[in-house]
């Protein structure tokens, strides 16, 4: 890099063997061959990984040792059951996780990067990771720097290079040659991937690409681990309760066993068994599954989710904070009228003055909008007058706009060779530089606001000696006018402000618009506002006053991009989950700071790079289906958990007190094992089952301790029943060891099994609320495989012995005598405040890592998974 900062720019092209309109595709093309594509790394799916962390759990690994020590020691029977158990536990557990991971690479496919490169003379957008060295790339402000590259233009140009550098201050670009003994931080002649263009334009030819850039040698060596969002943090504290649950019992027992003078290998293999029956085993299979078939269906509403688990954080938002461009209106902007400020102003000459203080090259013909933002390129689609011919202007420089000065100025020879500035950009700012403004300008742009039409202000002055443009120079203009675009209401706005409100989540609106042009919006929707702050309002007020005024606000109006992320960060601090959407370079900061960002497809590069969500469609519509898909998952994973923990440790805690009163073990480690497994397998159904609608109207949230009241009171209940069964064959069947042993696994496996009608609804299970199919089918096909087994020709394997027919009688009384009980104690549980979930307690703010940083940067870099490549 260094040895093209030093160089003058011809001098890079023509090392190059480029030009300044860049490389015809067919040469990029060979070039590309030659040199690779400019990737980081590759999104595939990786089985060995996936099938590690299925193995990883300390207690499946001792398990393992425990079988292969039992073979040694003769109990090659025990070994054999212990070793089909772990196999196909593991093996349900990798399927759906790796189809899991196959499903995030399809969605990652899908999502585009791309930037303005000049192929065969002309502006092309083409996807970054197709540069090559050679390619000629224009930059202007929120642009990702799409690799490393020499600067051929550079008009007020600076980039946030912190991620390369380390550097928190934006760095000043120019085209003139850096020193010889420059460091990373200096190359001011140069702009490095992944960095952000902060403000200005500029163009520059592409010197490396790929792993042989700055920030690919950074990206290669570092862990780039992720960190984690609420759910996975929650999935933590519950894995925690599990493991202390777990070693409370499986020491007790152990201890027990050995001092009833047990075989050892018997104690700890019972006890082991004990420790994983109680554990939820398939739970990460379950999310997985749940978190897969979720971003497939949000997938189908043009919702693409960049990691799986960021699904349960969109679920889990109650304020929404957006922009009204795209989500309340339609986003179709048209240029519809110029409005001189004073009459002896032509509106055509105000109208021409208005496309030469664009970032378009007007110079050649046919003109392009790629790159334009929504104003400009309405512009330049507009209509215009014969008389309004840009071309026969040259432009000498440029300010580009920035979200500071909110306006953009050039300065321009006339086809009479006078020389002006021209600048446009936000009414109030533009005014504020003016030094002459006509007596009606400011009824005239009132009256436009009134009527809620976006206006952008024209004013300029002449510079017959200026040859270069400072932003000093935006001072003394004259106003010529207003340029009137219209962006309508979309029709189904309201229909969709009225569905989020159903899901209990509060809209809130952050805009650059003026404050009465978002309210007359609102009113056109008929939305009720609860009050508007202003940008100059929000810098008056402490964060404690600022935290407490926009927990009421609906609208925050002209608010900077540091004012919208100051915002987000004091609703969060209210312990609220906020989403922020947004799309523009000014929207990067809020987007970082909220607990789930969501962008468009559309969207600048930074605010595509900074969001965790992308809507293919800006619609609030479809952002409230995401919402739904992800309560629905969290309200599915969380059943599966109650139902989990409260029959397994029912049922552990029934075996523990079996083993030490009866003259044998209750149930083998292998029986226990194999229960276990079916249990679990039933549960695969669960992702795919019914929700109620009441679980969907507010955001749930991980609460350890409403599992753990849920988990002490089912439990009991379950563990009772177990002992009506233990008195039943021994007092009743004189039943023999292996009779015992069968005539539990039954009652356990079916007690275990059809609980999951009632635990899985508030509401009375089939008369008003139905089980999905797929669950009800799955869960029947384990009692029927339960019952087989002790008939089945591995019954001797499994050491059970066939029951009498009456046994199966009395387990019907039983099983609705527990299903009646377990009503009555759903019923007075959640009738109860005290065992209602808690609330959310206040969310700490998530920290944004630099490896997490550098991890999301790269992803923009990254080949597309081998499935799309074939």
């Amino acid at each position: 890099m260094r040895e093209t900062a030093v160089r003058r720019s011809a001098d890079v092209l023509t090392m190059l063997s480029s030009a300044p309109d860049g490389l015809a595709t067919a040469e990029a093309d060979a070039r590309r061959a030659r040199v690779g594509p400019n990737v980081l790394r590759e999104r595939r799916a990786r089985p060995w990984r996936v099938l590690g962390r299925q193995v990883r759990s300390p207690i499946l690994i001792l398990l393992f040792v425990t079988a292969v020590v039992s073979t040694f020691l003769g109990e090659a029977a025990n070994a054999v059951i212990i070793g089909i158990i772990l196999a196909a536990s593991i093996g349900l557990g990798f399927v759906s996780e790796y189809r899991a991971e196959r499903t995030a690479d399809a969605l990652h496919d899908r999502i585009r990067h791309t930037v303005i490169a000049r192929r065969d003379g002309a502006p092309t957008e083409i996807d970054v990771t197709d540069l090559v060295p050679g390619d000629v790339i224009a930059l202007c402000t929120g642009t990702v720097v799409p690799a490393d590259m020499r600067l051929l233009e550079a008009h007020n140009l600076a980039c946030d290079e912190s991620i390369v550098t380390g550097e928190s201050v934006p760095t000043t670009k120019a085209t003139q040659p850096a020193d010889h003994d420059a460091g990373i931080a200096d190359l001011t002649s140069c702009v490095l991937m992944g960095t952000v263009v902060q403000s200005g334009s500029g163009t520059a030819v592409v010197v490396a690409t790929g792993a042989r850039t700055e920030f690919g040698r950074i990206a290669a060596g570092l862990a780039t681990a992720q960190t984690q969002t609420g759910f996975q943090r929650g999935l933590g504290r519950f894995s925690m309760l599990l493991l202390e649950v777990a070693l409370t019992l499986t020491t007790v027992i152990f201890v027990a066993n050995v001092l009833l003078h047990r075989p050892i290998l018997d104690a700890l293999l019972f006890s082991l068994a004990i420790a994983v029956g109680i554990t939820p085993q398939l739970l990460p299979a379950v999310v997985s599954t749940s978190l897969a078939a979720g971003t497939r269906a949000l997938a189908k509403r043009r919702v693409l989710v960049k990691r799986l688990v960021c699904i349960e954080d969109l679920g889990d938002m109650d304020i929404l904070v957006t922009d009204k461009t795209g989500t309340l209106t339609e986003g179709r902007i048209s240029f519809t009228r110029a409005l001189p400020a004073d009459p002896a102003t032509d509106p055509d000459e105000l109208q021409l003055l208005g496309l030469l203080a664009t970032e378009a090259d007007y110079a050649t013909t046919p003109h392009t909008i790629v790159g334009l933002n929504p104003l400009d390129a309405a512009l330049w689609d507009a209509a215009r007058p014969a008389s309004a011919r840009p071309e026969t202007y040259r432009r000498v420089d440029l300010l580009a706009f920035d979200h500071e000065r909110r306006r953009t100025t050039v300065l321009a020879d006339t086809p009479a060779g006078e020389r002006i500035v021209v600048t446009k950009g936000s009414p109030e700012e533009v005014m504020g530089a003016c030094s002459h403004i006509p007596a009606g300008a400011r009824a005239i742009l009132d009256g436009e606001y009134a009527d809620g039409a976006r206006v952008v202000a024209v004013a300029t002055k002449s510079a017959p000696q200026l040859q270069n443009l400072t932003i000093g120079d935006e001072d003394g203009l004259s106003l010529m006018g207003f340029l009137v675009f219209l962006d309508r209401p979309k029709p189904d706005a309201r229909a969709s402000l009225d569905e989020l409100a159903r899901l209990g989540i509060t809209v809130k609106i952050a805009t650059g618009d003026n404050a009465v042009v978002a309210q007359k919006v609102l009113a056109d929707l008929g939305f009720v506002s609860g009050g508007t702050l202003t940008g100059s309002e929000i810098d008056a007020l402490g964060d404690d006053a600022l935290r407490r005024a926009a927990s009421t606000a609906t609208i925050f109006a002209r608010v900077s991009p540091e004012q919208k992320a100051r915002i987000i960060r004091l609703l969060r601090r209210s312990g609220r989950g906020v989403g922020f959407l947004g799309d523009g370079v000014n929207d990067a900061l809020a987007l970082h700071q909220a607990d789930i960002g969501i962008s468009v497809e559309t969207a600048t590069d930074v605010a595509k790079d900074a969001a965790d969500v992308l809507l293919l469609d800006k619609d609030l519509g479809v952002l409230a289906d995401g919402v739904i898909e992800g309560r629905r998952i969290f309200a599915n994973t969380i059943k599966y958990v109650l139902m989990g923990t409260s029959s397994n440790f029912g049922n552990m805690f029934s075996a523990s007190v079996a083993s030490v009163v009866l003259p044998f073990l209750p149930m083998l480690p292998g029986q226990i094992l194999l229960n276990n497994l079916l249990y679990d397998s039933g549960q695969l159904a669960i992702p795919s089952d019914r929700v109620d609608p009441e679980q969907l109207r507010a955001p749930s949230h991980w609460d350890i301790g409403f599992i753990r009241r849920f988990m002490l009171l089912f439990g009991p209940i379950s563990s009772l029943f177990d002992f009506a069964t233990f008195a039943l064959m021994m007092f009743v069947f004189h039943a023999a060891e292996g009779e015992f042993q069968a005539g539990w696994f039954i009652e356990s496996v079916a007690t275990q099994t059809l609980i999951i009608f009632a635990i899985r609804t508030h509401r009375i299970p089939f008369v008003r609320s139905r089980p999905s199919a797929g669950l009800t089918i799955t869960s029947l096909a384990v009692v029927a495989i339960g019952v087989w087994l002790p008939y089945s020709p591995v019954s001797g394997l499994l050491g059970f012995q066939p029951l009498p027919a009456l046994f199966f009688l009395a387990l019907v009384g039983m099983m609705v005598a527990y299903l009646v009980c377990v009503e009555a104690a759903k019923g007075w549980f959640f009738a109860r405040p005290a065992q209602q979930p808690a609330p959310q307690p206040p969310i700490v703010a998530r920290m944004r890592r630099y490896q997490r940083r550098v991890h999301r940067r790269s992803a923009r870099f990254a080949a597309p998974s081998p499935a799309q490549t074939r």
